[in-house]
């Protein structure tokens, strides 16, 4: 099985095949617009642009799992992210993906790569999070804002933390374009 082989629905609840984005970059990411986090909007964004005519792909995957930091309709949070962050890529419909619930494709890319790639943030970040009562063990999603990146032959090259900035995945998403 690979990335290709699944399908999603988008935020109009269009069904959409992931073969749709063979031989992109993709940048695949859970969101919440209620989040410490959602300012990454921004950086999203701007490496979009920046890469996009290039090949890179993001695919936002708003979820609610998190304390419940992604209220409202998967029209809303598209919305917000557009009036608030001028985000353009695309975002998807709402899913969990944690527990029994869990989008196929989540699960998939956690088997993938069960650890995040950390930064000088993530240890601090984990203690909130298990002050908070999350599970910060195994490959399930610790938080908002987890990003996965696929290369141009839909291989998961890369898990990072919620603390790890999009801006900081630059040099290597250039790489993979190159490639």
């Amino acid at each position: 099985m690979t990335i290709y082989d699944f399908k999603v629905k988008d935020a109009q609840k269009n069904e959409i095949s992931m073969d749709s984005y063979r031989g992109k970059v993709l940048l695949i990411v859970n969101t919440a617009t209620g989040c410490g986090f959602t300012p990454q909007y921004e950086a999203l964004e701007n490496l979009y642009k920046k890469y996009k005519d290039e090949g890179l792909e993001i695919l936002d995957f708003p979820c609610n799992q998190f304390l419940n930091q992604a209220p409202g309709t998967d029209e809303e949070i598209v919305e917000f992210c557009q009036l608030n962050y001028g985000v353009s890529f695309k975002t998807f419909s709402k899913i969990d993906v944690n527990g029994s619930n869990a989008d196929p494709l989540y699960t998939f890319l956690k088997n993938a790569t069960p650890s995040d790639k950390e930064n000088e943030e993530t240890s601090s970040f984990m203690k909130v999070l298990k002050d908070l009562g999350q599970s910060i063990i195994g490959s399930n999603i610790k938080w908002n804002f987890t990003k996965f990146l696929i290369d141009r032959n839909g291989n998961v090259v890369g898990r990072y933390s919620p603390t790890y900035k999009p801006e900081n995945m630059e040099a290597r998403i250039q790489e993979l374009l190159k490639s």
